[in-house]
């Protein structure tokens, strides 16, 4: 039996609609745990990009367009847009030594450090490389930070903190406070010491600044990597030879042989005025084979044709892929199955086409989209930025969903991180509308803003936002939300127990998801453009598009 969400009322789109009123008989709950129970499942494998879990997936997924009488959105008529990647993973056995103070240390990895590689290479190699610890690893010049002023890092590994300067600090500085810059993703860290000429990066772990534990570091450290296609030289200028993470007890002990400590050289890089430090005599050898395949992965795209503007666009996308089979955890399960994180967001995309199709024509064409490894680094996003099924400059926005709750109803709604645009004030208006309240992100020194398939498109110009659950709970309040929030990402998340059980409850995926429908069936049959405001970084690119779009 279908539940029926809330009853009030909302003016979208010229149409008054209640809930029980919607196309479709409304959002479907049961629906809604169905797919997640379905996807994250032991069959589809953890839905790992470019492996049978992938094709069960993208059959799914085409299946389940197919029968709510959507049409096919991809490349030549297809349901998919082909993603030509590189797949590189660590081919047998990872050595590992570091070499202080006349002894030496063998590391393990996954344990205390975990290595890896993109670079086009069948080997790594690496024999007594300098340790250099370059605080942050940032080079700001509109903040006027450089951490590697003038070191040379040819032929050495440089050590970074993860996060940026701001994190820890007892007041906001250069880097917005504890509100997470790009410059504190470990992406970046990687591209900067790449362009440095660095032999390898390090950075250090910590849980607070990273935002989750040494499992998730572990679990992703461990996993195959992907990147999009590249000339080789484009690949050595990309990527550095070796790349991964460090526990920060290890870092300590380095640290302190090396006659410094880890605590007062992490305050130091607090500071525009901080130098980078040789790690005394700290050598390290690596020595592990590579195996590199050119793969193709895809993005599934669904589409609904509009009427009087069927030239402009409104995406709907969420992420398919998870972390596939790796590592046993303590209980012996390799599957990370990726319930929540993200097969919550694919079935709403899913339900939201089955309940558009059912109704009237929108007017702006609606396209909904599986997007793949975003867990790679928001490559599916990144790619169809690149090569759009519907030009950026005429889609007037993406609503991107990531990690519904399957702990019931809240009485809020949240985004993820401070975008800096109207979206984000269209999504409270709704959800006020609907009797809840819209929260902003409580935790901007998670940096999600960075960490989501939207941001492809923000950086690009296109007002974009990932929107996920509030922290509310109608039975517990904000503190049995932050509760079981905070477990999730401890002990969870990227992890086997990432599971659909059967005493999921999807209400509240149910509500959100009724909310999302609320705010993309107004964007799909206004006249409106959602923009960027004032202090945005995508302001700009915006205002040339659509000054070219007029």
């Amino acid at each position: 039996m279908r539940m029926l969400l809330l009853s009030s009322c909302l003016f979208v789109g010229g149409l008054a609609h209640a809930a029980n009123d919607l196309p479709g008989g409304g959002i479907d709950p049961q629906a809604l745990s169905r797919h997640v129970r379905i996807l994250a499942s032991d069959d589809f494998e953890g839905r790992a990009p470019a492996t049978p879990g992938e094709e069960r997936t993208v059959q799914y997924l085409i299946e389940e367009f197919k029968k709510y009488g959507l049409q096919p959105g991809g490349v030549d008529g297809s349901w998919v847009q082909p993603v030509p990647m590189v797949r590189a993973q660590v081919d047998g056995p990872v050595r590992a030594q570091l070499r202080q103070k006349g002894s030496t240390r063998t590391l393990a990895n996954g344990e205390d450090v975990t290595l890896q590689s993109l670079r086009p290479q069948q080997a790594v190699a690496i024999k007594d490389a300098p340790l250099v610890f370059v605080g942050y690893g940032i080079d700001a010049p509109e903040r006027q930070w450089n951490d590697y002023k003038d070191v040379d890092l040819h032929g050495k590994i440089a050590v970074v903190l993860i996060n940026d300067a701001d994190f820890e600090a007892d007041q906001p500085g250069a880097f917005d406070g504890k509100a997470v810059t790009y410059y504190g993703r470990w992406t970046y860290k990687f591209e900067e010491a790449a362009r440095r000429g660095a032999q390898g990066v390090l950075i250090v772990h910590e849980t607070a600044p990273a935002a989750y534990g040494w499992a998730t570091v572990k679990s992703s450290g461990t996993s195959p990597l992907f990147d999009i296609e590249r000339t080789p030289e484009q690949a050595l200028a990309q990527h550095v030879p070796v790349r991964g993470w460090m526990q920060r007890s290890l870092a300590e002990q380095l640290f302190r042989d090396a006659g410094l400590d880890f605590d007062a050289e992490k305050r130091k890089a607090m500071t525009p005025a901080f130098k980078p430090v040789a790690l005394g005599d700290a050598r390290l050898s690596v020595d592990f084979k590579l195996k590199r395949e050119q793969v193709i992965t895809r993005n599934v795209v669904a589409k609904l044709p509009g009427g009087a503007h069927a030239d402009e666009a409104v995406i709907f996308s969420a992420h398919w892929d998870a972390f596939g089979i790796g590592q046993p955890d303590a209980k012996g399960d390799r599957i990370r199955r990726g319930a929540i994180d993200n097969a919550t967001g694919v079935a709403t995309v899913l339900e939201l086409g089955r309940v558009f199709a059912a109704g009237p024509q929108p007017q702006r064409t609606l396209y909904f989209v599986a997007l793949t490894a975003e867990e790679k680094g928001l490559l599916g996003a990144s790619y169809y930025a690149a090569h759009p099924l519907a030009p950026l400059d005429k889609t007037a926005a993406v609503l991107n969903i990531e990690m519904f709750s399957p702990d019931g109803p809240t009485r809020d709604i949240a985004s993820w991180g401070k975008g800096r645009v109207s979206l984000e004030g269209d999504l409270e208006r709704v959800a006020k509308a609907r009797g809840r309240t819209y929260s902003p992100d409580p935790n901007l020194e998670a940096g999600f803003f960075y960490r989501a398939d939207h941001f492809a498109f923000a950086r690009l110009g296109v007002p974009a936002i990932t929107i996920g659950p509030g922290l509310d709970m109608t039975d517990g309040g904000v503190e049995k939300g932050r509760e079981l929030r905070d477990a999730y990402f401890a002990a969870c998340y990227h992890q086997a127990c990432d599971a659909w059980t059967p005493t999921w409850d999807a209400s509240g995926h149910a509500a959100d998801t009724l909310l999302v429908y609320d705010l993309g069936a107004e964007l799909a049959n206004s006249r409106r453009w959602p923009h960027w405001e004032q202090g945005s970084e995508f302001r700009k690119v915006r205002e040339q598009s659509e000054a070219s779009r007029r």
